[in-house]
């Protein structure tokens, strides 16, 4: 037994390290395969003993618990803002204010890159991360330490000689990567693509479910040590003291003697900053020396030992050659500006979104006019402004097209809503090719087989018109089938031979395997995402009762809030979405959960819980969650008369304890919970 503990912790020490030369020095040593084998014996082992779980395993960072509500916390001190500046006439005054308070003719600066992000504390106890707040308002913050706890790069558990109350700060962020898939994703579902990654960022931090954060993959440099320290006297020496208890800190920082080479960094980082896997705004110039901080003290606002040297978004002008409308999978049409092409932060920009009618009407665009045209988040060319002195006479002022640019159909926007929609789902070309590409994506069916530019083809030659054509395919249907496009300036030809043809079938009649879940996410309901999906199809169990569900019951699923609620019940009011999913039922695709998913027993039939509060480990709240499905119990995620029990683990939510004591509702703990099974 003894043996089988010290392996735990040994797997917890080596995945730690594992994990920190991935995600903080950007240097693996071993293979994905490698760490895949040694996570899933810890995990293994953590679900035989549950009791050994340790804080900073790194299974505590997938996620799955749920937050309701974030508490507001007081900073042990304020979260000031810096002071900004724009040129080097003001980094010239900011060193001689500083240089004149001290009477000193020389200082010594450390230049940082200002990251792009959202501000965080983070608090320690005795070497485990404890506590996570936001910035807020400078003086109090929301605690989102279950969605941190997610991220990667921070450290769960500190290594070395570290104090046992200690506190940091820095940047959690979104790199580009993280963000184009989000983006690519929400476009999926029909959802409004965030602007740039900062928002994004923000936005995930306060997402109720930690296992939505984990999936965004966010990252965190850490950049100032707010715990005093009596061994460290200079800003950059807690640099290196940071890196040591394995923080991920900037390896761009630089420590300059003068204000020569404080510019000569701000220069550097103007041009270097467009290769950046992540976004920068500016530089951060900070005095090294704690005393001469000291010595300069703040503002009401701002420290007067700091400054941001904030860059210009990089600004081009170019013409206005037209504007043209994609329309997308679920309807809404994207008004998209072709320009003149034009170089802009190192890349050739030839077309740049106004993304609604709203946008163009305040722009007041007209063809042919010079415009201005900025990178959002240095990642999308939007454009900011029209120069109107130069625009000629007579020209055509941009209006928000009337009809689908595919089909002709008049549009409509709903009420509240920004973009503009085409009606016309089941023959309008794009929403055709875009909900089919959807159907068989990875995520979805998984059909490979059927890959880039065969949906376009099987399309034009009217083999299929709609998800459940896709069944009825033959190989006289589609052997000999030809077509060149275009991919990345180059030429490319799709051809039907006897072999694709057969990969294609094969491909399609194992999809009649894929999980209920899956599938109920291929269909492509509006607003339905993946994990949404899963937790649908866990509550009804069937698509039959989710087809017959009533508002309230959609609602009452954990995370469903009104939209999609909504979304769902307009979707299976339309006869054609009904014809769509009998067709498919008749093709043998999966609309029930499996056996194995399926509750065993009806025991808790009639009675509903909330589990709340931090368990052993995620792992161990999801099978509280399993057990009571698979018991006949039914999940909801708010404390209401209704409710029959609260399964609580530690740290539940005052709120929800709260309540539930004033409605009388038992509070049982896992055991009890366990208990009660087995004496039924």
């Amino acid at each position: 037994m003894e043996t089988e503990k010290q392996r735990l912790s040994q797997l917890v020490d080596e995945l730690n390290t594992h994990n920190h030369n991935y995600y903080v020095l950007d240097n693996p040593s071993i293979s994905d395969f490698e760490f895949d084998t040694l996570l899933n014996e810890l995990i293994a082992l953590e679900k035989a003993h549950p009791e050994w779980v340790q804080a900073d395993s790194p299974t505590q960072r997938v996620g799955g618990q749920i937050t309701k509500n974030f508490d507001h916390v007081t900073h042990s001190s304020p979260m000031l803002s810096l002071g900004n500046t724009y040129n080097k006439e003001e980094l010239e005054a900011f060193d001689a204010r500083v240089k004149s308070a001290l009477g000193m003719e020389t200082v010594d600066y450390v230049c940082e890159l200002k990251f792009d992000g959202v501000a965080i504390a983070l608090i320690y106890e005795n070497g485990l991360l404890n506590k996570a707040i936001t910035r807020g308002d400078g003086t109090q913050g929301d605690e989102v330490s279950l969605n941190v706890k997610t991220i990667r790069s921070i450290p769960l558990k500190l290594s070395g000689d570290a104090p046992s109350h200690l506190e940091v700060r820095g940047e959690i962020i979104m790199p580009h990567s993280s963000f184009d898939q989000l983006n690519k994703e929400r476009e999926e579902i029909g959802e409004n693509l965030f602007a740039n990654p900062r928002n994004a960022a923000s936005g995930s931090l306060k997402l109720q479910d930690s296992a939505e954060v984990a999936r965004r993959k966010l990252d965190c440099f850490l950049y100032f040590l707010q715990t005093p320290l009596p061994y460290i006297h200079t800003h950059y020496e807690s640099l290196h003291q940071l890196k040591s208890w394995k923080f991920k800190v900037s390896p761009y920082s630089c420590l300059c003697h003068s204000m020569d080479e404080v510019i000569s960094f701000i220069e550097t980082w103007n041009e270097k900053r467009k290769t950046l896997p992540f976004d920068i705004d500016g530089v951060v110039l900070k005095v090294n020396d704690f005393h001469l901080q000291e010595q300069l003290g703040f503002t009401a606002k701002n420290p007067r030992w700091a400054i941001a040297y904030k860059y210009k978004a990089e600004r081009v002008t170019t013409r206005l050659l037209e504007v043209s409308y994609q329309v997308g999978r679920t309807g809404a049409v994207t008004p998209v500006a072709n320009l003149e092409p034009v170089l802009l932060a190192g890349t050739v920009v030839k077309r740049a979104s106004l993304h609604n009618a709203d946008i163009i009407a305040q722009l007041g665009i007209h063809l042919n006019d010079i415009i201005y045209v900025e990178k959002g988040g240095e990642i999308i060319p939007k454009i900011v402004d029209v120069d109107r002195s130069q625009r000629h006479a007579n020209t055509q002022e941009v209006k928000f097209i009337t009809h689908c640019p595919e089909c002709g159909t008049k549009l409509q926007r709903k009420e509240g809503e920004s973009a503009y929609y085409c009606p016309n789902s089941k023959a309008c070309p794009p929403q055709i090719k875009g909900k089919i590409e959807h159907f068989i994506s990875r995520k979805a069916m998984n059909i490979e087989s059927l890959g880039e530019g065969k949906i376009d083809l099987l399309v034009e030659q009217k083999c299929i018109a709609r998800i459940e054509d896709l069944y009825k395919l033959k190989p006289q249907d589609l052997i000999g089938l030809e077509k060149a496009y275009v991919n990345n300036d180059k030429e490319r030809i799709v051809s039907f031979r006897e072999k694709t043809v057969q990969n294609i079938l094969d491909g399609i009649e194992q999809s009649k395997q894929i999980a209920f879940e899956r599938v109920l996410f291929a269909i492509g309901i509006r607003y339905v995402g993946e994990t949404s999906a899963k937790k649908l199809a866990m509550h009804f169990k069937t698509m039959n009762a989710l087809m017959h569900a009533s508002f309230d019951e959609l609602i009452s699923v954990e995370d469903i809030g009104e939209k999609i609620a909504e979304s769902i019940l307009l979707f299976f009011k339309e006869d054609d979405n009904i014809k769509t999913i009998e067709a498919l039922s008749n093709s043998g695709l999966q609309f029930s959960l499996s056996a194995s998913a399926l509750p065993i027993s009806e025991q808790f039939k009639g009675l509903s819980f909330v589990v709340s509060g931090v368990f052993s480990s995620p792992q161990a709240r999801k099978e509280i969650e399993e057990l009571i499905q698979k018991h006949g119990g039914k999940l909801l995620s708010s404390v209401s008369n209704k409710l029959s029990f609260v399964v609580a683990g530690e740290n539940m939510g005052p709120a929800k304890l709260e309540k539930a004591m004033q409605l009388g509702i038992p509070i049982i703990s896992e055991e009890e919970l366990r208990q009660m099974i087995n004496k039924a």
